[in-house]
């Protein structure tokens, strides 16, 4: 169990869905303000609006969603890719090269988080890393 990749994808698989939920979170809730810096900050956030060219006038709160949104989107995608790989049991040539793409996606995704955010988008993006590359290393090469 331990030495087969399709373990490793499956608990790796978990964490990309428990990481999408988490985050997910932050969408739905409301940021809270503790003192007058912050309250200013948060109003400025979503109410001013700068110009991005063409027509657009975005805050920084809309385009922070934005963004916010996408991280989640990444991991169900990445979940639903190993969930099909697993389910249609293709061949181990091809699972491993999506892997090898999987695990360069979330390592850069690592890095990001590493530099630009707290902890527990860290260790979740790290354990999602982690996993996926236990299930690329331990991918037969041959058929």
């Amino acid at each position: 169990m331990w030495k087969r990749y399709s373990f490793w994808l499956w608990v790796a698989i978990v964490f990309q869905i428990l990481t999408a939920a988490a985050h997910s979170l932050s969408l739905i809730v409301t940021p809270q303000y503790s003192n007058d810096t912050e309250r200013q900050l948060l109003e400025l956030m979503s109410s001013y609006k700068s110009d991005m060219g063409a027509g657009f006038h975005r805050s920084m709160q809309q385009l922070f969603t934005a963004l916010s949104a996408c991280f989640p989107i990444l991991y169900i995608f990445g979940a639903l890719n190993n969930i099909y790989l697993l389910r249609k049991r293709v061949e181990t040539s091809l699972t491993r090269g999506f892997l090898l793409i999987e695990v360069i996606i979330f390592g850069v995704t690592l890095f990001v988080m590493l530099a630009l955010t707290f902890l527990p988008p860290i260790v979740m993006s790290g354990l999602v890393f982690v996993l996926l590359l236990l299930a690329f290393l331990l991918v037969p090469r041959k058929v």
